[in-house]
């Protein structure tokens, strides 16, 4: 299913989008990853909603790609006798680890990990950052705070400690569970939660192994401090910049997400970005300016990929959002501004035989009357170092491996393509004619770029590329057996 935009849509299912109607319409407008919110719902409703993609995916013949993002340690309060307090600023409170029910002065906090790990002067945040607490003195079991910002304290609020860092793993026992099960399940990315450090994305890759690839969220400043060795261990990144901008000034949070997507695409890698992208289409079936923009400003960065989340779970308006995220992506990658954006943050990086092959096919590309770029994947690597150099023409990515296909669904402007092992390369080259003119992207008359490795099915061999025509007939007479 050909999309007129490079930059992929990620929709998030829940009550308002599980049945395969929805499903299937979110697809058709523009949706072409689904993700899976491991924090809601039994592993029973998850397996449906799988279920359901891969029957619209057969049905429509279009690779579509699952991600399942895993809840990760959730940190909460305890409860209130009075069921909720309202702390005043200036005021003492105490956090510990009394499982008696909270009032005014004091609450449980049942992690011993946090009070190991404060010191006085640490912040302590609840309810997504709308109370600040700063630790006066703590020990093995207790923090004495005083009230910074004040407001409504209630059962099982959230709780955030973005000074210091936690001796949790990424992992809980409900993660470890969730990801043996998604794994079996079948789906192509794993979102790994509260990552701190690389060796978290180490655990979740062994566990995986090699069943999923292994995305990690960015929500956590020492994430953004240890950036460049969690990038490297990682598939993929999400900037999730709803924790960022709990645990980080909200005015740090843009910058980071440009340094952050700019690093993944000169790692060859993809990443998404998410979190109230367009929030108030919760309720309205019209988004805000500000949304609009913040959606096009992510798109102007270079993402591979911008996500809806309660939009399409919860709201009244699932398709109208991913219309709305089409619709933008769609106005952006038309303007002159957006090919000057992009063209001028390319970076060259690698010296291999594959990297100097996709630069040269998007130079030809860009340079002559090329409509697009084709290229034969195995393990996906060929493809992702063709989208780092955003090409001017459409990527058409050419594999016989299911996964491969489904995981390049996540990647900047990959078309993903099914097509049988290759034994020849004048094969490779009419199967790329072909997809091309199957695809809407080339007509007979036109030309192409196949790129491939010889010898075939070997990952990592990428090594020739060709200009080709797309009418059979000329590739027959004028190729080499």
């Amino acid at each position: 299913m050909r999309r007129q935009r490079n930059v992929k849509i990620v929709a998030t299912l829940g009550p308002a989008s599980e049945t395969y109607e929805t499903i299937r319409a979110l697809h058709e407008t523009g949706a072409d990853v689904f993700r899976l919110n491991m924090s809601h719902g039994s592993h029973e409703e998850i397996a449906e909603k799988h279920a359901i993609i891969r029957r619209v995916e057969q049905d429509l013949d279009s690779p579509i790609c699952i991600l399942a993002d895993l809840q990760g340690p959730k940190l909460r309060v305890g409860v209130f006798a009075n069921g909720s307090e309202e702390l005043v600023p200036g005021e003492k409170f105490r956090m510990d680890l009394d499982e008696a029910e909270g009032d005014v002065s004091r609450v449980c906090l049942p992690h011993p990990v946090i009070f190991q790990a404060l010191e006085a002067g640490a912040h302590l945040l609840v309810n997504d950052g709308k109370i600040k607490l700063v630790v006066d003195s703590c020990g093995e079991d207790f923090a004495e705070c005083t009230v910074e910002i004040g407001g409504t304290i209630s059962n099982r609020k959230g709780v955030n400690v973005p000074d210091v860092e936690l001796p949790l793993a990424a992992l809980s026992d409900k993660d470890r569970e969730d990801l043996e099960f998604v794994c079996n399940l079948g789906v192509d990315w794993l979102a790994l939660s509260f990552v701190q450090r690389a060796k978290d994305v180490f655990e979740a890759r062994g566990l995986a192994d090699g069943r999923a690839a292994v995305l990690s969220k960015i929500e956590k400043p020492l994430a953004v401090d240890n950036f460049g060795e969690i990038l490297d261990a990682s598939d993929g990144i999400m900037v999730a910049r709803g924790d960022l901008g709990v645990e980080l000034p909200v005015s740090a949070v843009p910058p980071i997400q440009k340094r952050l997507v700019r690093s993944c695409r000169a790692a060859a890698k993809p990443v998404i970005v998410a979190t109230q992208m367009l929030e108030s289409m919760i309720e309205s079936p019209m988004p805000t300016r500000a949304e609009v923009s913040d959606v096009a400003t992510a798109i102007y960065e270079g993402a591979d990929a911008v996500m809806l989340s309660a939009e399409s779970a919860a709201g009244s308006y699932p398709i109208e959002a991913v219309q709305t995220m089409d619709n933008v992506a769609t106005e952006v990658e038309a303007d002159p501004t957006y090919t000057q954006i992009i063209a001028a943050s390319r970076s060259a990086k690698g010296s291999s035989i594959a990297d100097g092959i996709v630069a040269a096919a998007r130079e030809i590309a860009e340079k002559t009357d090329i409509k697009a770029i084709c290229c034969f994947t195995q393990s996906g690597t060929t493809a992702l170092l063709t989208a780092r150099e955003r090409p001017g023409v459409p990527i058409i990515a050419l594999t016989s491996m299911e996964g491969t296909a489904r995981r390049l669904a996540l990647s900047w402007g990959c078309n993903c393509v099914m097509t049988p092992g290759q034994e020849r390369f004048k094969g490779a080259v009419v199967s790329a004619a072909r997809a091309a003119r199957a695809g809407g992207f080339a007509a007979e008359t036109d030309q192409i770029v196949v790129t491939a490795g010889v010898p075939f099915n070997v990952p990592g061999t990428t090594n020739i590329l060709r200009v080709a025509p797309c009418d059979e007939r000329l590739i027959y007479s004028t190729d080499p057996e």
